[in-house]
């Protein structure tokens, strides 16, 4: 579990050793501290007062193991193990963006590619003629027999145009073995999200998701208030310590509420601990810059560390919120983001969240682009959305504080 919380099977971490194995001592630390801890409140024979002896061998063990795993992956990664060979069909825009996409967020470390293209798809785009790690193979033999020669794991339909294209030939693919995807939801999969600027709403109508049901949102409210409650009685001194901090820096008010949207577009007035300066909004709404001159001294740190968050548990316990969904905008934001971007209002299906699918994988952005880029991460968590799906954003949330990206 830490391994995870910690960021030790993501893309970055599979491809970066000294990232995945700095990290790995830490994730035995905290395993054994809780192993540790089980251990010593299980009665005889199960458990007893040994726990700091099996601390002090659980975590060499721990970090010993998790290092020889890694150093195998990465010796068979650079013996070509875990390569995923995909067959494309099609070389437009469509295909590079795919090509691009995939080399960049991927959840596979490293992709073959081989590119099957037919004039009457449209146009070659010159980017991945030119690129020599593209194989762009003659469809006269057929999608079939490129795929053989290839040898694929998957094949890809990602062409510009689709109107003549060989649909007998991609059937006998997928009756051969070949596993044959559709662009826009196998880019979903492998990239964990919307591919906003390839969307037809076509697809999003008719592929799986948006079927969350009665005990779907029953679970969720139970791991709303568990997760809430927990998280306050672990963390109430350090909030009341930070809500110190900030009565005595400059004598204002500890609490700051602010409107906020929410499921089906309704408003509510969300708590955070002050960060900025009482008079930081007297010009009205305004994006957060970086190194913005209204915050605080404290506030910094009480932003880096995500601890001015903590009293949106209160919101979470009272409905208005939920632990995990998207970050709640202002309404003034939100009308402004809902005629410059499509699907906006439909990240309101679901309650706004204290961490949520964007949070752990994008960065903090206060710009038309990177509302864009988290609106693709939201679409997808609204459209997957369940209670496992939450546990694995609540772990990953660990991460995020211990290493906080982006903060303003």
């Amino acid at each position: 579990m830490f391994l995870y919380a910690l960021g030790l099977y993501r893309r970055d971490a599979l491809t970066e050793a000294r990232r995945s194995l700095g990290r790995a001592p830490l994730a035995a630390g905290f395993g054994g501290l809780v192993a540790s801890a089980a251990v010593a409140l299980l009665p005889p024979p199960l458990g007893g007062p040994g726990s700091p002896i099996l601390f002090a061998i659980a975590v060499p063990c721990f970090t010993a193991a998790g290092f020889t795993a890694r150093a195998i992956v990465f010796a068979l990664q650079r013996r070509g193990a875990f390569r995923r060979r995909l067959l494309v069909i099609g070389a437009g825009r469509r295909a590079w963006d795919l090509v691009w996409l995939l080399r960049k967020e991927g959840r596979t470390p490293v992709y073959d590619i081989a590119i099957v293209h037919d004039p009457a798809m449209g146009e070659v785009d010159p980017r991945l003629a030119t690129d020599p790690a593209n194989h762009i193979l003659p469809a006269a033999a057929g999608f079939l027999a490129a795929a053989q020669r290839f040898r694929a794991d998957q094949v890809v339909v990602a062409p510009d145009e689709r109107r003549g294209m060989a649909m007998r030939d991609l059937l006998a693919c997928r009756t051969a073995g070949f596993p044959v995807a559709e662009y826009l939801g196998f880019l979903e999969n492998e990239i964990g999200r919307v591919d906003l600027k390839r969307l037809e709403l076509g697809w999003l109508l008719y592929a799986d998701g948006f079927a969350a049901g009665p005990l779907d949102h029953v679970l969720k409210r139970a791991l709303d208030i568990g997760v809430s409650l927990a998280v306050l009685l672990l963390t109430s001194p350090i909030l009341l310590a930070a809500a110190a901090v900030v009565k005595l820096g400059d004598g204002g008010p500890v609490l700051y509420r602010q409107e906020r949207v929410t499921r089906g577009g309704r408003v509510f007035r969300i708590m955070k601990l002050r960060t900025m300066r009482v008079d930081a909004e007297r010009a009205g709404a305004v994006w957060a810059a970086e190194r913005d001159p209204r915050v605080t001294r404290a506030g910094r740190l009480l932003r880096r560390s995500r601890i001015d968050e903590l009293p949106q548990l209160f919101n979470v316990l009272n409905g208005d919120m939920s632990f995990v969904g998207p970050r709640p905008e202002r309404p003034e934001f939100t009308r402004e983001l809902a005629t410059k971007l499509p699907l906006y209002n439909e990240r309101h299906l679901v309650r706004a969240g204290l961490t949520g699918w964007a949070q752990v994988n994008y960065p903090y952005g206060a710009s038309l682009d990177d509302a864009r880029s988290k609106l693709s991460y939201d679409l997808y968590y609204v459209k997957n959305a369940g209670v496992l799906f939450d546990l694995l954003i609540i772990l990953q949330t660990f991460r995020v504080v211990l290493w906080p990206s982006g903060v303003r």
